[in-house]
């Protein structure tokens, strides 16, 4: 015990990471973030531009099958794009919390969420144990 009752260990616990710990995720971050945002633009790309692979030059038959198949992929595209961007805004999120300091708090315990966590899922709020009571 030390003179104000609690135990090293509770003196010792972190309640924020430090500047060079949240410098480190904001350099992950950053990385993370240009290659979402490249990823981003080329699945925009792919529903909004559809005569980059067109068959306008093969027969009918064929064509109607190809937009069929054409339409699935733009849909599919246009899902992942949606995905990408909610990652984006996530990441851009993140990246406030780590100028505000409250970057990897958990939002439910407000414990530290585990680094080896951050690092796999920069953008997390909530620490494993927060998580796996909500599932």
């Amino acid at each position: 015990m030390t003179k104000k009752g609690k135990t090293t260990d509770e003196v010792l616990e972190k309640v924020r990471y430090s500047d060079e710990e949240l410098q480190m995720f904001k350099e992950l971050i950053l990385q993370k973030l240009e290659v979402a945002k490249i990823e981003y633009q080329q699945l925009k790309a792919a529903v909004t531009h559809s005569s980059s692979n067109d068959t306008e030059d093969t027969s009918p038959t064929f064509k109607v099958l190809e937009e069929g198949a054409s339409a699935l992929s733009k849909e599919e595209a246009g899902q992942l794009a949606q995905r990408q961007y909610k990652f984006i805004q996530s990441l851009e999120a993140a990246l406030i919390r780590i100028e505000n300091k409250s970057y990897g708090i958990c939002r439910e315990t407000g414990k530290l969420i585990q680094k080896e966590r951050l690092l796999i899922v920069p953008h997390a709020t909530l620490s494993v144990e927060a998580k796996n009571k909500r599932d």
